[in-house]
């Protein structure tokens, strides 16, 4: 009895510094309401989070997983959302207990489903827009944000108001960079949950500038990711990826779609039109013009 209690105290002991220095995420909370996910490899109840298969991170910037974690599964559950809505992000160690790391940025995405809903849609597919970021505390660039996870806290942000109806995938990611001095040595750590944004806004919604495909927008020489001064307190740090989505702020693209290409359409067409003229009827004009006047307003 007491061999195998030893046994057992041992196996635990070489198995308890992996589990604890790795994780998933435990659940989100939207509004408050809390929807739980799984335990990778222990459990597999119906919820809105991918489930995983592997706690350990996902290495390396152009690994597939590093869209929605190890082998990510399709979640049964799609749950209400709200243009506005605040959401929670509650990550857990591998033996459950507050998230091990605290160096590193937190960054958060969302994809709409296509044309189909959540539970049916393949992730490799999303088209990413960041929705937000949080890297080094404002007053104290030595701590990162991602400390309150450390402490047992969870970490929140607020969706778009500005956004279409619709399924989403939304994609929270830590990224661990206490290996980050070492090329490649950075741990991703992907989760996506599916939501479904309420409203009839659609008219009044706002479509991204700019998406990103994941793997695709990240590269393992990116400055966020390869950070070889990680331990001293990093000055102007560079989030991977793209900036935050004018969706975001409401604003609409600056340039319309098109809107060059139209410009440029009118402009030939304005120059053809002026080199049809002959010699003779544009030497007329000018004269006419020289005589009037600069006040004179003329069309041709």
């Amino acid at each position: 009895m007491k061999h195998a209690l030893s046994f057992s105290l041992a196996l635990a002991a070489a198995f308890a510094p992996s589990a604890l220095a790795h994780g998933h995420l435990r659940s989100i909370a939207i509004d408050g309401t809390l929807f739980k996910g799984n335990i990778p490899n222990v459990s597999n109840f119906s919820s809105p989070i991918r489930l995983i298969d592997d706690i350990t991170p996902v290495k390396g910037a152009t690994n597939r997983d590093v869209n929605c974690g190890k082998n990510a599964q399709i979640a049964a559950q799609v749950v209400p959302a709200n243009p506005g809505s605040t959401v929670a992000f509650d990550w857990a160690s591998g033996t459950g207990g507050s998230w091990p790391h605290n160096i590193g940025p937190m960054t958060t995405y969302m994809s709409t489903c296509g044309n189909t809903t959540c539970d049916k849609f393949d992730a490799i597919n999303a088209q990413w827009f960041k929705i937000d970021e949080k890297g080094q505390r404002q007053n104290d660039s030595s701590q990162w944000v991602q400390q309150d996870l450390f402490n047992g806290n969870t970490t929140s942000v607020t969706l778009p108001n500005d956004l279409a109806p619709g399924d989403y995938l939304l994609r929270h990611e830590l990224l661990a960079l206490h290996l980050g001095n070492e090329m490649g040595g950075a741990e991703f750590y992907p989760s996506c949950s599916q939501i479904r944004i309420s409203g009839n806004n659609n008219s009044l919604a706002v479509q991204p500038n700019e998406t990103v495909s994941l793997p695709g927008a990240y590269s393992d020489t990116d400055p966020g990711i390869f950070v070889p001064t990680i331990f001293d307190p990093v000055k102007n740090y560079q989030f991977p990826g793209p900036p935050i989505s004018n969706v975001v702020t409401g604003s609409a693209s600056a340039t319309p779609p098109n809107a060059t290409a139209s410009g440029a359409a009118a402009a030939s067409t304005q120059a053809s039109c002026a080199s049809s003229l002959g010699r003779r009827q544009i030497s007329r004009i000018m004269v006419k013009f020289r005589r009037a006047g600069p006040t004179v307003a003329y069309s041709v």
